[in-house]
C-alpha cells in the first residue's frame, strides 16, 4: 500500500518458526531476519519481529504469535489503520479466496477450527491439572484432582491433530483474537 502518487509495491515476507537460536544462525549464514520489506521487489529493510517498517506515509507493522500473523496493518500518519493482503498463493491467500469464494463455509470451518480448539484446550487443561495433582507435595497440599474426561489413546491422538488443524486453520485467516489465540499459544 501506498500514498496517492506513490506508484512503489511494498511487500512483506515474514518467516514464521523462527526462534531467537534459530535466527541468529540464520542471520549469519544468510544474512535474514525473520521479516524483511521489498519495495518494487528489492529489500529495503530486515528486522526481527515485532517490527514497524517506515514506509512513505506511515509504518507497515508486522507481529506474530505462536500461530501465525498477529498483526501486518499500514498505519499513516494520520493514525488511520490499513490491513494489507495476503499473497494469492500464500497459505494466508488461499484461505482468504476461499472465504471470498464461499462465504458460507468460510464461516462454517472457522466455527468448526473454533470449537475443536476449544475442546482440546479444555481436555488438556483437565489433564494437566491431574497430572499436576499427582505431584505428592501438590496433592499433600490441595489433594488430587481425578480429570472426568478419560479418552483413549486414538481419541487424544485424534484430538491433537484436530487442534492441530483448526490452530493452522485459524492461523491462516489472518485474524487474531487476544484471549484464543494466546491462550491456544
Amino acid at each position: 500500500m501506498a500514498p496517492p502518487g506513490n506508484s512503489h509495491v511494498y511487500a512483506v515476507d515474514v518467516r514464521y518458526l523462527a526462534d531467537a537460536k534459530t535466527r541468529r544462525q540464520h542471520e549469519k549464514a544468510v544474512g535474514k531476519s525473520p521479516a524483511a520489506l521489498y519495495r518494487d521487489g528489492v529489500q529495503v529493510y530486515r528486522a526481527n519481529l515485532p517490527v514497524a517498517f517506515p514506509v512513505p506515509g506511515g509504518v507497515i507493522e508486522v507481529a506474530t504469535s505462536a500461530f501465525g500473523l498477529k498483526r501486518l496493518r499500514f498505519v499513516e500518519a494520520d493514525g488511520r489503520e490499513h490491513t494489507l493482503r495476503p499473497d494469492p498463493r500464500s497459505q494466508e491467500g488461499r484461505r482468504a479466496r476461499f472465504g471470498r469464494r464461499f462465504p458460507r463455509a468460510s464461516t462454517v470451518v472457522g466455527v468448526v477450527s473454533l470449537a475443536v480448539l476449544l475442546v482440546a484446550l479444555a481436555v488438556s487443561l483437565l489433564h494437566g491439572a491431574e497430572a499436576l495433582t499427582r505431584i505428592p507435595p501438590v496433592a499433600a497440599h490441595i489433594g488430587t484432582f481425578t480429570s472426568p474426561i478419560h479418552l483413549p489413546t486414538w481419541a487424544k491422538i485424534t484430538l491433537g491433530g484436530a487442534g492441530f488443524l483448526a490452530a493452522v486453520e485459524r492461523a491462516s485467516r489472518l485474524r487474531y483474537n487476544r484471549l484464543i489465540d494466546s491462550v491456544a499459544s
